[in-house]
């Protein structure tokens, strides 16, 4: 008898029939990952068709790249929580048919705002997917060394996302159209979801705190009045009455996330007691206005090298490469510093060259060659490469060990809140590429204020991140290289180009852990044997486990 929709349904989102080999899983989960990563760079090269396309202008432009990361950010901290309460393997798959939904309804959208309508879509499954997809590879690698290669290759899938976004939609935007920066995601997906529902068990987990629907509610909410409130000032001014009560709401749902967060404590999304710490709060403001700066010039980069300049979506695809690059390559060696000296130096070492390279910007002309961009575009990397790590291993370090995860989560969330504004800010500020004249003054001014904030906050990072991180807060997580941690088990960094992506610090039993209480300094842990169970404990690891030492 022929198979129902029903049965047919049972059998992709149903238990898999069969187990697919770790290397298979890893294969599925790294292409979801990357499609994500992806979608955050390839759609600012195609912003130029898709404005003479639709008839979009700059303010429909900021919604198309901002309906996409406002999800993000809004989601990013309840999708963790949603991953382990329902299963990941299930909110994996969920993920990848909202994102998959998403990209075809971007591709066949017939205006502007169905267009931004659909990249929130795109946002959404996107939270729903990247917590699971490294929750499901830890699980198809249970040794420890097997696991930290697998999580080196999704990181360095994650980092190979960058450079290959403004180059895929070059290509596709001048030979496709660009429909098809969307629609190539189509047959990917819908690969990756059958393949994933085959070979990836459910797994939860261990608990798993309520889901605070207030917080969440009240944080999308202010996202939302926030951008608005910046996005419309560009186009009607400050004083323009749906600008004043964008910003008035925004007040308010602040108000109100307060209040509910501090009613919840430490059941809250973002429990109060961790914005308590400077040196946590720091290093997520150093990680927003990173976001901040370089997503908000990056969207008038891209329309200035199109628009004003006059290049192909793939000559501006080929001409940011060297900005992407050494970001892709420096992260790893820019953990390692941060592991040894503290984030202190790093942070402040990469703002500068930053700022520097964003200063060397002003110097673009509507005729100019591409030796006045180069320079700006490496010293902007590089500081970009030395910078992510170290605000991600000091947000990690500031708080206990058994609050990493959520450190983490937060600074994702930071860095996708910085850039949702960013762009709202950019936009704007530069007003409409036709204007060509006012249109590279607001570059200029653009980039001129963001490197004059990455100077700013160097002083935040001097005043409050620590000059070395302590002993106890070197934890054993995995970084760009996802190599296993061994003898100081320092964190090498964060995932490689984690300025867009994510970074998710493992927790586990990991063989690399340093010793706090026992064992002498330098000691190595040889068992982990989790959470000790009563008060009086002679070996304790840097997160603050029971374990055998040596």
């Amino acid at each position: 008898m022929a198979d129902t929709p029903a049965t047919l349904l049972r059998r992709v989102v149903g238990p898999p029939r069969s187990t697919g080999s770790p290397r298979t899983v890893l294969v599925v989960m790294c292409a979801g990952y990357f499609l994500v990563l992806l979608d955050v760079t390839i759609v600012n090269v195609a912003l130029p068709r898709i404005g003479s396309g639709l008839g979009a202008d700059i303010g429909g432009l900021q919604w198309v790249v901002d309906g996409y990361a406002l999800a993000l950010a809004a989601l990013m901290l309840a999708s963790g929580t949603a991953d382990d309460r329902y299963g990941h393997r299930r909110v994996v798959l969920a993920g990848l048919g909202v994102f998959g939904l998403g990209s075809l309804a971007c591709g066949l959208a017939p205006d502007a705002p169905v267009l931004v309508a659909a990249r929130v879509v795109q946002g959404v499954g996107a939270a729903l997917l990247l917590p699971g997809t490294l929750a499901i590879i830890g699980q198809a690698f249970p040794d420890e060394r097997g696991r930290a290669r697998a999580i080196g290759v999704w990181a360095g899938i994650g980092s190979l996302a960058l450079p290959a976004g403004p180059l895929l939609g070059g290509l596709l935007v001048d030979g496709l159209g660009w429909r098809a920066v969307f629609l190539v995601n189509v047959p990917i997906v819908l690969v990756a979801l059958v393949w994933s529902a085959a070979v990836v068990r459910e797994s939860r987990g261990a608990s798993t705190p309520p889901l605070d629907l207030p917080g969440l509610l009240l944080g999308a909410l202010l996202l939302l009045a926030t951008t608005y409130a910046f996005v419309q000032g560009g186009r009607s001014g400050a004083g323009a009455p749906r600008v004043v009560a964008a910003a008035v709401v925004a007040v308010a749902a602040l108000a109100a996330l307060c209040v509910a967060e501090a009613r919840r404590g430490e059941e809250a999304m973002l429990p109060p007691a961790l914005l308590r710490r400077p040196a946590f709060d720091a290093a997520n403001a150093a990680a927003g206005i990173m976001n901040l700066c370089t997503l908000g010039a990056l969207f008038v980069l891209m329309l200035f090298l199109q628009s004003v300049q006059g290049r192909s979506a793939l000559g501006a695809g080929l001409a940011v490469v060297p900005l992407f690059a050494p970001l892709a390559v420096i992260a790893p060696f820019g953990g390692r510093i941060t592991s040894r000296v503290g984030a202190r130096l790093p942070a402040t070492a990469g703002l500068l060259c930053a700022a520097a390279g964003l200063a060397l910007l002003v110097r673009a002309q509507p005729h100019s060659g591409y030796a006045v961009l180069l320079p700006a575009f490496l010293l902007w990397g590089t500081g970009l490469g030395i910078l992510t790590p170290a605000v991600v291993a000091a947000a990690v370090a500031a708080v206990p060990a058994g609050r990493s995860g959520l450190a983490s989560a937060v600074n994702n969330t930071a860095r996708q809140t910085g850039g949702a504004i960013g762009i709202a800010v950019a936009g704007a500020v530069a007003g409409q590429p036709g204007d060509q004249s006012h249109f590279v003054r607001g570059f200029h001014a653009i980039a001129l204020g963001a490197a004059g904030l990455y100077a700013a906050t160097v002083l935040l990072v001097l005043a409050l991140l620590p000059g070395a991180l302590l002993p106890g807060a070197r934890r054993c997580w995995a970084g760009g290289d996802g190599r296993p941690r061994t003898g100081e088990g320092d964190p090498d960094g964060a995932a490689p180009g984690s300025l867009f992506p994510f970074s998710f610090p493992t927790s586990g039993r990991d063989p690399g852990h340093r010793s706090v209480r026992g064992g002498g300094p330098g000691a190595v842990m040889v068992r982990c044997h989790g959470p000790p169970s009563s008060g009086d404990v002679r070996h304790m690891c840097c997160r603050g486990h029971a374990c055998l030492i040596r």
